[in-house]
């Protein structure tokens, strides 16, 4: 099978392209022939070594979509044949097969495409584990959606929306402003101004953000939280910046505010029955067509380096997914 793959960590020029064996499945396990796969943060920092030691040859890639071409003699839910999206693979979503538990392994609704499939997972996951689960976003609070237009970001504005809650999109141009509104942001706010936090107080009526879900890290998070309305939440998911921001703990005290993590792979790993309540209620909307993840920037599978750097650039708008065939 054609694969993707480091041998060592470090920039996206490590990453190699050849064949590696057609894996076998296990007796609960699906082998999937992957169609797209979805570009995730995590996959460039653990190409770079920065989650912890790996075993190598290693193929990145956390979420894919495709149809099941074998299953083992234990499965119940799937047959060759079926559109699924898989999560978390065993052996690396960036090669034209993988496999897959089945319990990692969800039905594809007829009406979501392949691109669309394989950008559910980590940013919708995470985005509704985010404001849900951990923020406890409510109807009618503010939610300040940093990185707004990346994967991750127009996937809580578009979340955030359907929650009930007021939405504001933080983006550094009027092309992400303008795509932030497309889908759903009810303000936006330009963060490169120096007078960011007085405009967004004045377009929330002289009041921080109740919610502030935060992928991009920084000095623009410490300032952010500043900002954060009296028991407001916010919410690290990441840091697209490059730069891990030092909170000084009296602002917690003096705002009310709680800062919290959010790690989609931890409540996989240490509570999956929240996690499927989770996957259930995404799809739920996928099926209603309430939902329609944003699919960005499609590169076929031969130019992936040119994904990853694209990715690393924050340049991309919406879901980057690398499309196979």
């Amino acid at each position: 099978m054609k694969a993707a793959y480091v041998t060592k960590t470090g920039p996206p020029e490590n990453i190699l392209y050849g064949d590696l064996p057609v894996p076998r499945p296990g007796p609960t396990q699906c082998l999937v022939k992957v169609s797209a796969v979805a570009l995730n943060p995590v996959d460039t920092y653990i190409r770079a070594g920065k989650y912890g030691p790996r075993a190598f040859p290693l193929t990145p890639g956390f979420d894919a979509a495709g149809i099941v071409e074998a299953v083992g003699g234990d499965v119940k839910r799937f047959k060759p044949g079926d559109r699924v999206y898989v999560s978390r693979t065993i052996t690396g979503a960036y090669a034209d097969k993988t496999l897959v538990d089945e319990d990692r392994t969800y039905p594809l609704p007829d009406n979501v495409t392949f691109g669309q499939g394989a950008a559910i997972g980590v940013p919708y996951g995470t985005a509704y584990r985010a404001l849900h689960l951990r923020g406890h976003a409510q109807p009618a609070e503010t939610v300040l959606v940093h990185g707004a237009t990346g994967g991750v970001g127009i996937a809580a504005v578009q979340i955030g929306k359907l929650m009930g809650a007021r939405v504001i999109a933080a983006a550094s141009t009027p092309e992400k402003r303008d795509f932030a509104v497309r889908f759903g942001a009810d303000q936006t706010i330009d963060y490169t101004k120096t007078e960011w936090r007085d405009t967004l107080k004045e377009m929330n009526g002289g009041h921080g953000p109740d919610v502030i879900y935060d992928p991009v890290g920084g000095e623009v998070s410490l300032q952010a939280f500043r900002s954060i309305a009296w028991g407001g939440r916010h919410l690290v998911v990441g840091f697209a910046s490059g730069t891990i921001p030092a909170l000084a703990f009296n602002l917690p005290l003096l705002k009310g505010g709680a800062l919290l993590g959010v790690d989609l792979a931890q409540i996989q790993k240490r509570e999956p029955e929240t996690h499927a309540r989770l996957m259930a209620q995404l799809f739920d909307w996928l099926a209603s067509g309430k939902l329609q993840p944003v699919v960005g920037k499609v590169v076929p599978f031969e130019n992936f380096r040119e994904a990853f750097k694209t990715m690393q650039s924050r340049s991309a708008l919406g879901k980057m997914i690398v499309k196979f065939g």
